[in-house]
């Protein structure tokens, strides 16, 4: 008798310990996922929302799982049970938010020849995502831990990455743009401006649009992305 109450208990800490380290889920947490084993849309949406907020606004060694699942409506053990750890988390939320962006630019690249009026347009959304998606943009330039962040299969962002090469490398090919670099050197100067004009404007207080001085930006970007 003894003995079975000793393997019961056992099983219970086991359990509860597991459960708190959200490597079982219990059945109220998996209605939150749908037949698939995915986040249902709505929680999804909640998730992302809560992690945006949370991690925009924190130092990313600060914030935790525990309080996005707090703000989601979502039980710690769901979260950490899918995503592993809060890296996990960060990293899966904001894949999909620059796929959301990647899906955008290239909608918008439909019909325009012009190569100058592709980049230009290229610039410009980006400004305008990062602008009306403050919560991502701080995450990915001024929060976000880059090292971590390079080494998982997100920092790639490979469609996106791929079809900026793609319009860059057919400028070189035309004689348009400086074909003394790789295109991936023209790739990080127009990203590493949008960065950096991002955070300074949070820095001086948002006081101007960026989308307003976005064709003043492109031109100082395309003069010097321009073949000599």
């Amino acid at each position: 008798m003894i003995r079975g109450f000793k393997s019961q208990y056992k099983t219970f800490i086991y359990y509860y310990f597991n459960l708190l380290n959200g490597m079982i889920l219990t059945i109220d947490d998996k209605s939150a996922l749908d037949g698939n084993k995915v986040f249902k849309p709505e929680i999804q949406k909640r998730l992302e929302t809560a992690v945006l907020e949370i991690f925009s606004e924190s130092d990313f060694h600060q914030a935790n799982i525990r309080t996005v699942a707090k703000k989601a409506g979502v039980s710690f053990s769901t979260i950490y049970g899918y995503y592993g750890s809060k890296e996990g988390l960060v990293f899966a939320v904001v894949d999909v938010w620059l796929g959301k962006l990647t899906d955008r630019i290239i909608d918008h690249l439909q019909g325009i020849e012009d190569l100058k009026e592709k980049l230009r347009k290229v610039f410009w959304l980006q400004l305008d995502y990062y602008e009306n998606n403050q919560g991502l943009a701080k995450i990915l330039f001024m929060t976000l831990p880059m090292k971590t962040w390079m080494a998982d299969k997100t920092f790639q962002q490979k469609k996106m990455m791929n079809l900026f090469l793609e319009v860059l490398s057919q400028g070189q090919k035309e004689g348009i743009l400086n074909p003394n670099v790789r295109a991936g050197v023209l790739l990080d100067f127009m990203m590493g401006f949008v960065q950096r004009t991002f955070f300074m404007w949070v820095s001086r207080g948002q006081k101007e649009s960026m989308i307003a001085q976005a064709n003043v930006l492109f031109e100082m970007v395309w003069r010097a992305i321009s073949a000599p």
